[in-house]
Parts: C-alpha cells; sequence; structure tokens
C-alpha cells in the first residue's frame, strides 16, 4: 500500500495516450504515473502458470491510498482470483470501500487489458464513477468511467428498490 500524492486529480478522459511524463510539480501526474507503475509491478507478481497470462491492478482510493493486486490462479481453475479483485479486497480488508481509479497492466502486446465480467461487476459494487485505465504493454492507456463498462448494471442501490 502507498499513499499517492493528490489522488484523482486530472484522471479523467478517454483517447489513447502515451506513458506519461508529466513534469514533477503537477502532483496528478504523479499520482497516475505511480497508478500505472504499481499495476505493471503488480504484474510482475502474478501467479498464471496454467494461462501464462500475468495481469495487474493498482486501485486509487478516495483518500489517496493505492492497493494493488496480481491474478492468482490455482490447478482447480474456478478457484483462482483475477487481479483487480485482488487489489479491491486488499482495499476493504484495510477499511477501504471509495475507489476513484484503477489501472490493470498486462502483456497483450498491441490490445488494451480490460477487466472480465466478473470484475466489472465487484467494481460496480463501489459505484459507477470511476476511473479505470485500460493499459497496453507500451505503457499507452485509454480511460473508461465503470459505468461504461458495465452499462444498465445492477446495484447495491437496486436491492432497495
Amino acid at each position: 500500500r502507498q499513499q499517492a500524492g493528490q489522488a484523482g486529480a486530472g484522471m479523467e478522459g478517454n483517447g489513447q495516450h502515451p506513458a506519461p511524463t508529466a513534469p514533477p510539480d503537477q502532483p496528478h501526474s504523479e499520482c497516475l504515473q505511480l497508478l500505472l507503475r504499481r499495476s505493471r509491478e503488480a504484474k510482475n507478481c502474478a501467479y498464471c502458470p496454467y494461462s501464462r497470462f500475468p495481469v495487474g491492478a493498482a486501485l486509487l482510493t478516495a483518500g489517496g491510498e493505492i492497493f494493488s493486486g496480481c491474478n492468482v490462479e490455482n490447478a482447480c481453475y474456478s478457484l483462482g482470483v483475477c487481479a483487480e479483485r485482488t487489489a479491491i479486497q486488499k482495499a476493504i480488508s484495510e477499511g477501504h470501500t471509495s475507489f476513484r481509479a484503477m489501472a490493470i497492466a498486462s502483456d497483450m502486446g498491441d490490445h488494451f487489458i480490460t477487466p472480465c465480467g466478473a470484475c466489472r461487476q465487484v467494481m460496480r459494487e463501489f459505484g459507477t464513477d470511476w476511473d479505470i485505465y485500460l493499459t497496453k504493454a507500451d505503457g499507452t492507456y485509454i480511460v473508461k468511467r465503470l459505468e461504461e463498462l458495465l452499462p444498465l448494471s445492477f446495484g447495491p442501490e437496486d436491492l432497495k428498490k
């Protein structure tokens, strides 16, 4: 877990971007660089002997802390867990339930990594108005709001209807 400067500031947009190289006096850019770097670092810890498909995720809380996670496979395939859910579970186990952004990294070459449906639904449990940074192996990224990745979703407020 690591504290990240001014969390979430300036972390929006939806075009493809090069790996950020902002001046050090811009905390929001530093925060984004840190989030992207932590997702790449987490990917390096992935336990994926069966798929050989490492994924890392870094989750930015509303309080500016970053929790990372990697995918962890199991010989009983259904018992594995994705990087995104690992990061969320780590944050929740430390008392955080409000999130601003998540960066996801993999080795997909010229394609952006996207979260699976199960991860999108777990993310949705904590709102739809946060940014998801989908990266390529070369460090470029696109930004999507969670509500774009899981439109017409079902969430906790629907249980109160």
